[in-house]
């Protein structure tokens, strides 16, 4: 049984499309959240607090698997179903695509949500989001977060895998 908040692109237009919005503003974010950590949860929070719903792209298994080879871990319904849980997250999307160009050009969020990681001459859907009046907003990454981090120690049994300490950040290097 998928949960009521995971949508098709064309149910997320009909709840959430510009004509449907009355007022609340809709932001979007996405990603492939494979191996969801607190840095997810962090950037999660910040977006929806930008807004009245958040809406959540995730890439299906097959564009993770272009993007990175060998993922994802988690199967695409069990990633939606995990994000749709949360209760910053109004409602989930997979799509197919490399990027979410035709979600967000679908739906023009009021705000599109990236890390801090991304340039913003890279970020997808900026230019049709800011044409229709929206605008984008990079939030920070959470230091000391990172899935190929947390796979790397899996793979390499990390002696310090019950150390709290491990999850901190390490020294900046200069």
């Amino acid at each position: 049984m998928s949960h009521p908040s995971i949508l098709t692109l064309d149910e997320a237009i009909l709840r959430f499309g510009r004509e449907k919005r009355n007022g609340r503003r809709v932001v979007f974010t996405n990603g492939c959240f494979d191996v969801l950590h607190p840095g997810h949860i962090k950037t999660l929070e910040q977006a929806r607090d930008l807004g009245d719903a958040l809406i959540v792209g995730i890439n299906s298994d097959s564009s993770v698997g272009e993007l990175k080879p060998g993922r994802p871990l988690i199967p695409e319904n069990e990633r939606a179903e995990i994000l749709a849980a949360l209760q910053c997250v109004d409602a989930v999307v997979i799509f197919d695509e490399q990027t979410p160009r035709e979600i967000i050009t679908a739906l023009l969020p009021d705000i599109l949500v990236k890390g801090g990681d991304w340039a913003d001459n890279k970020i997808i859907g900026r230019e049709e989001v800011e044409a229709a009046g929206g605008r984008v907003v990079s939030i920070p990454v959470v230091p000391g977060y990172s899935t190929t981090e947390i796979l790397r120690k899996i793979r390499e049994g990390s002696p310090e895998s019950g150390n709290k300490t491990s999850a901190q950040p390490s020294p900046a290097k200069s």
